[in-house]
C-alpha cells in the first residue's frame, strides 16, 4: 500500500518545490506530477514526488480525510508537538 500525504506548495525553483505538510516544509521533486503546479497548489506527496495536483474543488475532502485518518493510530505520519519529559 502506498500513502500519499497532501501539502501545499510553497516556492518552486525549476523541478523543486517547497511543500508545507501541517507546519513542517520538505522539498519536493516535481518531475511527475500529473499536471503543471504553482505556488498555492496542494499536491499529494509519495517518497519526495509530488504525484498528483489535487483539484481545488477537492482539498479541503482530502486534507479533512487525511487528518481524520492520522487520528487514527498513524503515530509519526503528522508531526505532533514533543511534550515535556518525551
Amino acid at each position: 500500500m502506498c500513502l500519499g500525504i497532501p501539502g501545499k506548495i510553497v516556492s518552486i525553483d525549476d523541478m523543486v518545490g517547497v511543500v508545507d505538510f501541517w507546519g513542517v516544509r520538505r522539498e519536493v521533486a516535481l518531475h511527475i506530477v500529473d499536471e503543471p503546479v504553482v505556488v498555492g497548489d496542494y499536491v499529494l506527496v509519495h517518497v519526495g514526488f509530488a504525484i498528483r495536483r489535487i483539484p481545488p474543488e477537492e482539498i479541503d475532502n482530502t486534507l479533512a480525510f487525511f487528518e481524520e485518518l492520522s487520528a487514527e493510530d498513524l503515530e509519526g505520519v503528522v508531526p505532533r508537538p514533543r511534550t515535556e519529559g518525551a
